[in-house]
């Protein structure tokens, strides 16, 4: 079974079952306590809080979709055998239409009798302080066979939410041949930081409370390339329909881990560019950039054996009939602009970089700040000479460049 046809599977199994098919949304939010979309739940976020109705919007309190995501805490783990940055959520959704009850007995259905999986066993959650234990999932798994049921706590089986509040809940996360496959989220409470009286700041413990949300919700989540993995029998993502014929433009002596990297990163550049994203250095630009010049270092290091351009050809091929937003033209030429801008420098900073006697941040961020070397490239490349290098560090000190900067700008045009 291909990824696409698992993708149109899910979508028609719910379509029969009274959900509404919603497309993807982009993948910046429409929520500025967050830089991409990271969930498919995030652009129903105001339906679990009443402040939208689904059925004035959809016509139907429940929806399916498949959402394209983006998490940029996976940068750095690229490479391994299943993180991405990009990459496909299949998910159903309800806003008061059905519970812990119906959200399983489909679940259930759709692995065992849509895919012909077997459930190796399931996960809920065991309680605490706050929130009590769920037994209700747990008997609802027994009672359609499931007998292997765990219980965990709020780090394992609690989801919430996206930014910096909004819905959340208990969670039960199914397995399948040891892999975790889908996880349902019952969204039964809202999460917000405790502002002081003042409500200028923060508290000192950040203290997070939950209240019970008016319209309990539903919101599920299956990684398609995981999925896919699981279904056609690869014991990596990278393997799967999906990467295969990436993958097989990139010479075999390229070392796996970099080609793993050059075929995520250019599906995240094709799609980040298409919904409007350009490189920066801020925000989501300076992730797009990092992306780019990412893929732009392991290609010359590797003597440029394919031309970036076959490498977007197979990503428009594969999923331009799905996402139809997939702009070939503009991406194309986004990413070559900034490959022109970026080869008049590397070269320069390849030098450097090997010069230098040691590297520690400062010397790293100059690479960066004046070649245009990502952090990754120099902490890779700077072997043992960087081997105090850490990514938080850099960080700080990109951090304190940007208030610096920022301050120059505010003594040349504020006055005082």
């Amino acid at each position: 079974m291909t990824s696409q046809e698992i993708r149109a599977k899910f979508l028609d199994f719910f379509a029969k079952r009274g959900h509404v098919i919603v497309p993807s949304s982009s993948l910046i939010p429409d929520d500025p306590s967050v830089l991409f979309t990271t969930a498919g739940m995030q652009q129903f976020k105001r339906y679990y809080t009443g402040e939208l109705d689904a059925v004035k919007d959809f016509k139907k309190k429940n929806a399916v979709s498949v959402q394209k995501c983006f998490r940029t805490s996976d940068i750095d783990e690229v490479g391994d055998e299943s993180h991405l940055t990009f990459f496909e959520m299949l998910g159903n959704f309800s806003f008061g239409g059905y519970f812990k009850e119906k959200a399983i007995e489909y679940a259930y259905e759709f692995i065992t009798e849509k895919l012909k999986l077997p459930i190796d066993y399931v996960s809920v959650f065991a309680g605490d302080k706050e929130v009590p234990a769920d037994t209700e999932s747990e008997r609802i798994w027994e009672s359609l066979g499931v007998k292997n049921v765990k219980k965990a706590g709020r780090a394992d089986n609690f989801w919430g939410p996206t930014g910096s509040e909004g819905p959340c809940g208990p969670t039960s996360e199914v397995y399948v041949r040891g892999v975790e496959v889908w996880n349902l989220v019952f969204n039964e409470y809202y999460c917000k930081t405790r502002i002081n009286a003042d409500e200028t700041r923060i508290d000192a413990e950040g203290k997070k409370i939950l209240t019970p949300l008016k319209i309990k919700g539903i919101d599920t989540g299956l990684g398609l390339e995981r999925l896919a993995m699981v279904v056609q029998g690869k014991p990596t993502i990278f393997e799967t329909d999906t990467f295969e014929p990436l993958l097989k433009l990139l010479p075999e002596t390229m070392p796996v881990r970099t080609k793993r990297i050059l075929a995520d990163h250019v599906r995240g550049v094709a799609f980040l560019i298409s919904d409007g994203v350009c490189p920066s250095n801020k925000e989501a630009g300076y992730v797009l950039r990092r992306l780019m010049r990412r893929t732009m270092v392991y290609l010359h290091l590797a003597g440029n054996p394919v031309k970036p351009v076959h490498l977007f050809e197979e990503v428009f091929e594969n999923c331009e009939r799905f996402y139809p937003e997939l702009n070939r033209e503009v991406v194309l030429e986004v990413f070559d602009e900034e490959h022109q801008r970026f080869q008049a420098t590397l070269q320069k900073g390849l030098r450097e970089l090997a010069r230098a006697p040691t590297l520690d941040v400062r010397s790293a961020f100059m690479l960066y700040e004046s070649f245009g070397l990502p952090y990754e490239i120099v902490k890779e490349l700077g072997g043992d000479k960087a081997k105090d290098l850490k990514r938080e560090d850099f960080d700080e000190e990109f951090k304190k460049h940007q208030e610096i900067s920022r301050a120059g700008v505010e003594k040349k045009f504020g006055g005082h």
